[in-house]
């Protein structure tokens, strides 16, 4: 079997981490850090990698030391809102030179603070004397800034850099700076208040007196500075106006339960998806993931955004907007770009700028087109929004096209792929791994390749934009989406189900023979409705299984497969996003025990991982007793679309939708596992409507209620 080359995939490499790799995260708009536990950031930690800017890092290294030495840590925590990292430390045991303790430790207490905003990291160093006697405390920050792109990270070499620019010191600080190949020049102004005894180039020092019972403090801002320079406002100042933009970032009703766990849960996931929104001048985009994929990406995007749907319908409107805004209109083999296609991702970078990858604005996605169109039917059945879908209408239709022309260049009526980009992803479903699409004898398919999971996207979004189409008086355009549909269902039916297997294959390869492979890719078909109901069922049968089903969700690829490793990327991993939609669809066919066994499962992974936040992906090993997942070394969290996976769940177990041009609330068959007594949702606007609903758990059914109902609106139960 071929080797993956990792030049060639953008493979993230994994290299020796730290034993200590729980991190610390904060973003804003287009500025993120990722801290270790002490708010530092030691460069011999691949897993700690600084802050960036733009997807450039500015700073490379930040430690604080007393006395040469690292203080003893108490506690670090990000608050709920996901604004401020605050670290509690103290002093270690100070001796003389006759190894006599003269300064016991917790006599100091070291208070660390710190934000982003705008651009610029600020940190307040709050330290107080504990202690009934005078201290004098020598106090170091050393600092130092790389400037390296993203992609030189995750381990892409280049054949040459920029140039360092020479350090300029100041009494209160320094500036380092960088002139990138590109000829933008790059500057991480460190700034000091009061200013330190000593600012040498990579270091600033303090010499304090402290008298008992004293304190002091030190601001500090670490500006990354591109075509604009930093804002100079205070730290108080910065910070009220972070909280307040995040506050104000909210929207939608809110999820609530009898479980405070779970609720922890869902708490840190609306403030993940807050804090991965970036506000754009086309409306709020959540960005992908945090360190490798904080940029838009159109899959990701999307698929966060119909994930939210339900409880939050302004992230769409972002998200299409955005998407209509930039896609392709011509050709360009560079980019994988071809008329009426949907953006892959976008990069900002000095290596995107350059060329030297492909990412400034690419388009190699086989399914953000149709995704495109699915999230625009769905978004007029949630909101009845006509004139913002008018607004993108000519966008929706050149996505359309795009699958029906370039997205099946031979007319066998799926849409498949191939790269045009030599630079580009060789796989271009939401598995873009090298080795991601196999036959059963292990052999990798070559393509263009048709994924199954694709061609339900296409079956679903033509079905959900027919009643678009309805409402816009283009009848003639509604019955063709309608026919065209029903006939990708009958042609799916007879090349994709592999009858001895129990599964829709996981794709067609470029002479049309069948990866007869067991994979999630097969449960997310059943979220289109393209299934027959009698194949459904055995499709739910297979991902239920032992070899599919970890015991915390459902696997990329089963257990059973020759290419499966639960510690690859996609070949046997768990993704809690995988699982979400694969959960929509057993609950569109009314397999709502299984739905709640895999809410149950996500929930129990997110008791066991760090504030309760799903990574990206975890390792795809048999759950073990009394153990938790197995983690992916070097997934991104948070990550937008698992940030999402809790609500897209527990919309799957009470099986709510919402149809706003007919003013209607229906929730199917309505199920919540034993560890969900009840579910409390308040504030469900529909059309100038709003109901708050408490749905108690029965056994194998639930009951549920209005307690408030304002406005004009049904609300019914199937059970």
């Amino acid at each position: 079997m071929p080797l993956i080359d990792a030049q060639k995939t953008y493979y993230i490499q994994a290299k020796a981490t730290s034993v200590d790799d729980r991190v610390r995260v904060l973003k804003h708009n287009d500025t993120f850090a990722v801290f270790d536990r002490f708010g530092d950031v030691p460069m011999e930690s691949p897993k700690i990698p600084g802050l960036f800017h733009h997807e450039t890092r500015y700073l490379s290294r930040w430690m604080f030391r007393l006395w040469g030495e690292r203080p003893l840590l108490l506690n670090s925590v990000v608050t709920d809102d996901n604004v401020v990292l605050a670290v509690d430390m103290t002093n270690p045991d100070a001796y003389d030179s006759e190894g006599r303790v003269i300064l016991p430790h917790g006599a100091i207490h070291f208070y660390r603070s710190k934000f982003l905003w705008r651009g610029a990291c600020h940190e307040l160093l709050q330290v107080k004397n504990l202690g009934l006697m005078a201290v004098h405390l020598d106090l170091s920050l050393s600092f130092d800034a790389d400037f390296a792109d993203i992609f030189e990270i995750r381990g892409q070499e280049r054949a040459r850099r920029g140039a360092d620019l020479e350090p300029v010191v100041s009494s209160d600080g320094v500036v380092l700076g960088y002139r990138g190949l590109d000829q933008v020049t790059r500057l991480m102004c460190v700034t000091f208040h009061p200013n330190p005894a000593t600012v040498e180039p990579h270091e600033a020092s303090y010499e304090l007196g402290l008298d008992a019972k004293e304190e002091t403090s030190i601001h500090i801002r670490i500006c990354c500075e591109n075509s604009e320079p930093c804002t100079p406002d205070s730290y108080s100042e910065s910070l009220s106006s972070a909280i307040r933009e995040r506050s104000r970032g909210r929207h939608g009703c809110h999820v609530t339960t009898s479980n405070e766990q779970f609720n922890d849960w869902l708490n840190r996931s609306e403030a993940d998806l807050e804090m991965m929104t970036t506000e754009m001048p086309t409306g709020r985009y959540p960005f992908g993931g945090i360190p490798w994929f904080s940029t838009p990406f159109g899959r990701d995007g999307l698929i966060t955004a119909l994930e939210c749907l339900t409880f939050d319908y302004h992230l769409a409107e972002g998200v299409l907007a955005y998407l209509a805004s930039t896609q392709a209109t011509g050709f360009d083999a560079a980019r994988d770009a071809e008329p009426g296609k949907i953006l892959h991702e976008t990069r900002r970078g000095e290596m995107a700028v350059l060329g030297e990858v492909p990412f400034a604005r690419y388009y190699g996605s086989v399914d953000s087109t149709p995704l495109f169109v699915l999230l625009a039917g769905k978004y007029y059945e949630r909101t009845g929004n006509l004139a913002f879908l008018r607004s993108i209408w000519p966008n929706i239709l050149a996505a359309l096209d795009w699958c029906d022309s370039y997205g099946d260049k031979d007319q066998d009526g799926f849409v498949e792929y191939s790269r045009m980009s030599k630079k580009g992803l060789e796989q271009q479903g939401w598995k873009d791994s090298q080795d991601s699409i196999f036959h059963d004898s292990g052999e990798l398919a070559e393509g263009p390749i048709a994924l199954c999971e694709v061609q339900g996207y296409v079956y679903a979004a033509k079905m959900a934009v027919a009643a678009v189409a309805d409402a816009l008086a283009e009848s003639t355009l509604a019955c063709r989406l309608r026919d065209q549909a029903a006939a990708l269902a009958a042609a799916f039916e007879e090349r994709f189900w592999c009858d001895d297997l129990s599964t829709y294959a996981l794709a067609l390869d470029g002479k049309k023979n069948p990866c007869r492979v067991v994979t999630s890719n097969g449960g997310q078909v059943l979220l289109s409705g393209i299934a027959e109901p009698n194949r459904a069922s055995r499709m739910a049968a297979t991902l239920m299984s032992d070899e599919s089903f970890s015991g915390w969700g459902v696997r990329t690829v089963a257990s059973q497969e020759i290419r499966y490793n639960p510690m690859s990327y996609h070949n046997g991993s768990v993704w809690p996003h995988d699982n979400a939609l694969v959960a929509s669809g057993l609950a569109r066919y009314g397999r709502k025990s299984d739905v709640a066994r895999i809410l149950s499962g996500m929930f129990d992974a997110s008791l066991f991982v760090e504030l309760h936040r799903l990574p990206e992906l975890f390792c795809g090993f048999h759950r073990r007793r009394a153990e938790g997942p197995t983690l992916y070394p070097v997934a991104c969290a948070p990550q937008s679309w698992a940030a999402g996976a809790v609500y897209s769940l527990i919309e799957s177990c009470l099986g709510l939708r919402v149809s706003a041009p007919t003013r209607k609330v229906t929730l199917h068959y309505p199920m919540l596992p034993e560890s969900l007594p009840e579910v409390h949702i308040t504030q469900l606007h529909v059309d100038g409507a709003t109901v708050d609903l408490s749905i108690e758990r029965h056994h194998d059914t639930a009951a549920v209620s209005v307690t408030r109902r304002d406005g004009r609106l049904d609300v019914e139960t199937i059970n």
